[in-house]
């Protein structure tokens, strides 16, 4: 259940004259992360000092994301909300807007350095949003995540530092991963099309020219125009394979598949990415690891590359 923006703020309101909810339930400072991802990170780092609630879960869409009511108790009641920033939260940016007047709040993406972030095709002074695609840039998000930790918890400073440091290490190995299979993928393979504009850090960094049907943001629509030409590409270009994302409908890709069957091209679907949420709870692609290890190891998988039968862990549920 969605709220008004006028039901929102009355529950703003309310929910601040109730019990804090972290003292209620535990001495561990709450914690409320928008995304599966920044949720992930911030209990690697924060560990069993914190309690952490993500208000996003497999296969939700941020871009078009609205509080509920539950929501809106939990922000109201942390001690640290940590969002993603960059406009990826779009239909929330008024609610945090007035929640910052009263609440710790950390956008954690936002961390990245301006000369690394890739401009909004269509909005001045916006960017690209999805700088987890690409774990040297998640490393800027992580680290304003353990300073927000290390804020709210001055004491456990030595011990986010360690299990931070485990983390950065962790995700600098799965880089060198993305990098060296990536690379194992033909050069005229490529091409990378998927649902929505969501890869385009990944596809800087790792020598992919990349294709959204949409745009950066899922509110976008793909027009029939778009949707011909991304047909004519496919059979010119005698692409094979195009992804599909668990938090997008499909519904624009399978009408590429059709259409370029109607050309005489045979187009299939490589496998399903993550790309603005993780996969199921308390599974391996459920953990940003897993997540970009799925993704990686899946694009490399069906665009010809060498790949481990199930990642670079050896957890993948499926082998690829």
């Amino acid at each position: 259940m969605t709220l008004s923006r006028r039901a929102a703020l009355g529950l703003i309101a309310g929910a601040s004259a109730l019990p804090h909810i972290a003292g209620a339930a535990s001495a561990r400072p709450g914690v409320v992360a928008t995304t599966g991802m920044i949720a992930d990170t911030a209990r690697r780092i924060g560990g069993d000092l914190i309690n952490v609630r993500a208000l996003m879960g497999p296969g939700v869409d941020p871009h078009s994301y609205r509080q509920t009511r539950s929501d809106i108790v939990a922000l109201t009641r942390a001690d640290l909300i940590l969002r993603h920033g960059l406009y990826l939260e779009a239909q929330l940016e008024e609610l945090f807007a007035r929640m910052a007047k009263r609440s710790t709040l950390v956008a954690v993406g936002e961390a990245t350095p301006a000369e690394l972030l890739i401009a909004h095709p269509d909005y001045d002074n916006k960017f690209d949003p999805h700088v987890w695609m690409v774990p040297a840039l998640w490393a800027h998000a992580s680290r304003a995540i353990r300073d927000a930790l290390t804020a709210l918890l001055p004491d456990e400073a030595e011990t986010i530092a360690a299990r931070a440091e485990e983390f950065l290490t962790d995700i600098a190995r799965l880089d060198a991963y993305a990098l060296e299979t990536l690379t194992s993928v033909p050069e005229p393979a490529r091409v990378l099309l998927t649902a929505h504009d969501a890869f385009g850090y990944f596809g800087r960094a790792y020598g992919f020219e990349v294709i959204g049907i949409q745009g950066i943001s899922t509110e976008s629509e793909a027009g029939l125009n778009r949707i011909s030409e991304l047909v004519e590409m496919l059979a010119s270009r005698k692409i094979s394979a195009v992804f599909v994302e668990s938090s997008v409908s499909d519904r624009n890709t399978r009408a590429l598949i059709e259409g370029a069957a109607a050309r005489d091209h045979e187009v299939r679907i490589g496998g399903e990415l993550y790309s603005d949420a993780m996969g199921a709870e308390g599974s391996y692609e459920g953990t940003y690891i897993g997540m970009i290890d799925h993704n990686v190891t899946t694009i490399a998988a069906a665009l010809g590359g060498t790949v481990p039968s199930r990642g670079m862990n050896g957890r993948l549920a499926q082998a690829s």
